[in-house]
This record gives C-alpha cells, sequence and structure tokens, in this order.
C-alpha cells in the first residue's frame, strides 16, 4: 500500500531546492543504530529558499539539538504515516501549518554543515524507518514497446 501512495505523491513531489544538487546520496545502514545517511544531501547555501517536496502539515518546526528542523507529514492511509524532514533550515511555518508541493516553507539555515558551502538534510521516514526521500521524486513512465529484432520466426 505505501508503494502506491508513494507513486501518487510523485505526481505533485517537487525538489526541496532548486535546482537540484545532490552532494551527498542515501546510504541506509546495514543495522537500526549502524552508520550511514539516512537522507540526501542537496547544495543548499544559507538563505536557499526551501520548498516542501510533497503536501501535507507541518507537525514539528523548531530547534532540535541546536538546529532548525522542520516535519511535515504526508497524508495518505499507511499507518505509521509518512514524514519529510528539512534541517538546517530557518522554518516560515508553523506547526499545524497545511502546505503544498512546492511551496516555500523555510530558508537554509547557516548553521555550521558538514558540506562545504552549506546544504540541506532532506529526509524521508515511515515511522522510525529512514527511506530514500528521492523515492517521492519516482515518476512512473508508461510502459512502451520495442521492436523485436533478431530473432528466427518459427517456420522460417
Amino acid at each position: 500500500m505505501y508503494r502506491a501512495l508513494l507513486i501518487a505523491l510523485a505526481a505533485a513531489a517537487a525538489w526541496p531546492v532548486l535546482p537540484p544538487a545532490v552532494i551527498h546520496p542515501w546510504a541506509p545502514p546495514a543495522t537500526p543504530y549502524g552508520p550511514g545517511h539516512r537522507g540526501v544531501d542537496l547544495a543548499a547555501p544559507p538563505g536557499t529558499p526551501i520548498h516542501a517536496a510533497a503536501g501535507g502539515r507541518v507537525t514539528f518546526a523548531g530547534q532540535v539539538a541546536g538546529q532548525g528542523v522542520l516535519t511535515i507529514t504526508l497524508p495518505g492511509p499507511t499507518s505509521p504515516p509518512l514524514r519529510t524532514t528539512y534541517e538546517p533550515v530557518r522554518p516560515l511555518v508553523t506547526r499545524g501549518t497545511e502546505v503544498t508541493a512546492g511551496q516555500i516553507v523555510a530558508t537554509a539555515d547557516s548553521a555550521p554543515s558538514h558540506c562545504p558551502g552549506g546544504c540541506l538534510h532532506w529526509g524521508l521516514l515511515r515511522g522510525d524507518i529512514y527511506l530514500n526521500p528521492l523515492l517521492l521524486l519516482h515518476r512512473a513512465a508508461p510502459s512502451r514497446l520495442l521492436p523485436v529484432t533478431g530473432v528466427v520466426e518459427p517456420g522460417g
């Protein structure tokens, strides 16, 4: 069911930063507490507008460990629901606000970053399980039949 939800969300999904430049890809940990990269880092110098990747309700806009964090809970039938996270940011929306995909919801903060020039760490979670946020941008392409060549016809 959650794969169908991701495909439905992808129809309206947007990159959080324009133009998008992935500087550190998603690298899931081998174990729940193991090393890994539980999101995607996008190039975002301080002050860069941050867009909601998908529509939903802001469920957190504040500080965590001295960094600005924004969480948007996405609508849908899955339990637990999908959530997108953005950090470090200066939120422009407050908890409870309904947002749409592509809406500017924050600006990249000048907090110390592990990325030269600054970046946005964009995450996607379902409960406490981290997912690749690029799944939100998956656009299912229509099937296309190609000609078959080099096949010997039966009886020929």
